[in-house]
């Protein structure tokens, strides 16, 4: 088994990795494997794409339903027809 030494450790994130280990029920060292471990296997949800770092939010409450609004009336698109093409001004 490796070693690790982190050094200059900051003392409230040391404060909260002390505070978490016990809600655990596990040592600081044990608590910082594992949030290492699962961090590095993609377990976190930060690891993981939005939507479903989304759902993961949202699913254990039963998901959640939006209220979408209309769109406003439909505008022409927009037109270029007269629009100066840069592409000729460099042309030998």
């Amino acid at each position: 088994m490796a070693s690790l030494t982190i050094r200059k450790f900051d003392e409230k994130l040391k404060r909260q990795l002390r505070v978490q280990a016990a809600r655990h029920g596990r040592s600081m060292e044990e608590e910082a494997r594992q949030i290492l471990a699962e961090g590095l296997q993609g377990k976190h949800p930060a690891a993981q794409n939005l939507a479903d770092a989304i759902a993961a939010l949202v699913d254990p409450v039963g998901g959640i339903e939006l209220d979408i609004p209309l769109r406003p009336i439909e505008r022409d698109p927009p037109r270029f027809d007269n629009w100066r093409d840069h592409t000729d001004d460099n042309v030998a």
